[in-house]
This record gives C-alpha cells, structure tokens and sequence, in this order.
C-alpha cells in the first residue's frame, strides 16, 4: 500500500471566515471601497480594543511607524535608539525620518532589545526609543517607560506583531505612548495589508489623519486647505472590512495560539532537538500572543547549514521562515559604519533562528509532526563532538 504523503504545513495561513467574504462582497457592492464607514468602524472598535484611546487606520504597519516618528517631532540630527533584531522596516523609517538609528544589542532570552543596555546609548541628540516586541512578546514595559521618562524620551512602540498581547494584564496599545501596529497578511489580527497608530490624545490624532492623506483637511461642502506634507496611506474599505472580521476574533485567535505554544514546549521537551541545544523562546502564556514560535538552531553541532535545516523540513512537507537576519549587517546599514561584532547576541541569533509553523488552523497532530521532525533532523545531522 502506497503511504499517503501529508499535506504541506506552511509557517501561516490566513484565517478569513465566510462572514468575512461576504461582508467583504457586501462592500464590493456598496458602491463605496476606499476609505469610509468600514474604516471608521474599524478603527472605532480598535480604539474600544485599546480602552478608548484614538486610533488611526492607515494601509501599513510601516507607515505608521514613520507617522509616529513625525507626530513625535523626530527629523533630521536627531537618534532613534531601537534594536537591530527586527524587520528592516523599523530602521529604515527613522532614516526616512532624517534621523539616525542607533542600535541596541538584544537579550539573548528574550531575544527584544536588552534595556540593561539602553541608558549608555543615550545622547544629547536621542529623541526617542523604539522598541520591538518580537514575536509577539513584549519588553519590560515598567521599565522601558521608567527610562523614557527618565530622560524625557518619546516611545514608538513597534508593536506590529504584538496584537493581543499584554503587560501586566492591561492590553499593548491601552498603555504607553505612540504604539503602532500592523495587520499584515501574516499576523495574527489581519486586514490584508494595514496598520495602526494608536495616539495619545485627539491633536495627535488629527495629526495622524493628515498625514494619512496629503495633509488635507476639508471643510463644508468645498472648503479645504494643506498645512502639513503628508502622503497616500489611507487604509481601503475592503481592507478595513476584513480588519473588522479578524479583530472580532482576536481573543480565540490569541487563545489558540497559546495553546499550540503549550503543544510545543510539551513536543520538544526531552527530545533529540532541545539535547543538542536548539534553543527555545521564552515560556510564556500571559503576555505572549504567540505571533511566532522560533527557535534558535546549534549550528556548531549540526553538519549543515540553516538553508539545509530548512530544505530538510521542506523534505518532511514542513514549511519554515527567517525572522529576520541582523538587519546592521544589511549593505544599506554596513554604509553607515555597521559591522560585525556590534552587536553579537542579535548576530548570533539572525544566524540561527528558524520560524516554525504556528497559525489558529493547526492541530496538535500537525505540532507533533514538526517536532517529530526537527527531533529526525537534529538526530541524522546532529554531533557533539
């Protein structure tokens, strides 16, 4: 009898509902696709998300970055202190800004930007900090604000891969100052392509709305003026309508993520992968939305590469991802002075960590496949010699 092959597992699949389609079908419909009543409720039910606070939409979690960074005052001469464990998207905003990044290496257990760290970055031209919750797990959210305020620093939280995660019981984004987030295709709240501002009060609120599109402000029936550059970001009715089908979902979507993270932990314990020394994330299941489950591999005691580690799982119908490589070490970044060595836990890391598969859709047999096979993997090309 010829074995069934599994169906191929990739790292995520987008989870969008029949209600969703055919609300999305309904706007199709409606005669009214960009930006409108869709998107004004969608960002009215993101601010209830964030306990009441303003929300902006707008068709990118990396706009909104650099929206936060404007709204903030940052421009040209003034340093971003962020990490270089991060889609590149966070440094290349703050030079879009005209400001400088100023990398922070990160903590190798938490793998986010090491806060023991952050106080001798720190100059008289540093005008904010933008830390990155990566994977979905937030910094030390007491102490990260302790230092803000300390030296009278703003805060641009990426948070865009931290929806539905906390701190201390209250939300990311119901706390702290400007928190963006994203809701690309990939995370766990999704709107397609999108993103969020979450602001401080209604001025910088207003802010946000003007640069989301031109700079206009419109008046009466023909009345409108431009008082700041802005650009194109608004975010589509369309968009927004699937934003809205996700979002309501976002606790049993959290839910089921921390349960497949528990399935993990349980799969690779006292297995052939965590004996040669892959490193796991950090166990979590209060304040983690479990965006991503990564592991770091041993690559000293394994006889091939990362790429060969991954085309092993192909082999085994396992899809996997990178998030991300030291992001210093890019060409653009090695220009303006990085180099190797700077920052060698976040090195070492961008060297080594692999993006197992991890979305609402999975089951625990599917978990125990992957594990299965890291474990076959780490066996057949594992030494400790």
């Amino acid at each position: 009898m010829t074995e069934t092959k599994r169906p191929f597992l990739p790292f995520v699949k987008p989870d969008i509902d029949e209600e969703t389609i055919q609300g999305v079908v309904e706007v199709l419909r409606s005669g009214w696709i960009t930006t409108g009543p869709q998107n004004q409720q969608f960002e009215a039910e993101l601010s209830a998300f964030v306990g009441g606070r303003p929300v902006r939409a707008f068709n990118s979690g990396t706009c909104t970055m650099e929206i936060g960074l404007r709204i903030a005052g940052v421009g040209a001469g003034d340093e971003v202190i962020t990490t270089p464990m991060t889609w590149v998207s966070t440094a290349n905003v703050i030079l879009e800004v005209g400001a400088t990044p100023v990398f922070v290496d990160i903590d190798p257990a938490t793998r986010n930007i090491d806060l023991s760290l952050l106080e001798r970055a720190i100059t008289p031209k540093t005008k904010a900090i933008m830390p990155v919750y990566l994977a979905g797990l937030p910094v030390d959210m007491d102490k990260l604000y302790e230092i803000a305020r300390a030296h009278e620093l703003r805060v641009i939280e990426d948070a865009a891969q931290a929806f539905g995660s906390s701190w201390n019981g209250k939300r990311i984004g119901a706390i702290g100052d400007i928190v963006s987030f994203s809701f690309h295709a990939n995370k766990n709240v999704t709107s397609i392509e999108g993103g969020a501002l979450v602001l401080n009060d209604e001025d910088e609120a207003e802010l946000a709305r003007k640069y989301r599109l031109q700079g206009i402000t419109r008046t009466g029936f023909d009345g409108m003026d431009c008082d700041v550059l802005g650009g194109k970001y608004n975010l589509t009715d369309v968009a927004a309508r699937v934003g809205l089908g996700s979002l309501r979902k976002t606790e049993a979507i959290t839910e089921q993520r921390r349960q497949l993270a528990r399935l993990y932990f349980d799969a690779f314990e006292g297995g052939a992968a965590v004996k040669l020394g892959v490193g796991l994330p950090v166990e979590n299941f209060t304040d983690h939305n479990w965006h991503m489950f990564q592991i770091a591999l041993p690559l000293d005691k394994l006889r091939l590469t990362r790429a060969e580690f991954m085309a092993q799982l192909k082999e085994r119908q396992v899809g996997s991802g990178i998030h991300y490589p030291a992001l210093h070490l890019f060409t653009l970044y090695r220009a303006r002075g990085f180099k190797e060595g700077m920052f060698p836990h976040a090195e070492r890391y961008g060297a080594s960590n692999v993006t197992l598969p991890l979305f609402p859709g999975m089951s625990a047999e599917d978990v125990t496949h992957v594990v299965k096979s890291i474990d076959e993997i780490c066996e057949q090309f594992g030494h400790n010699g």
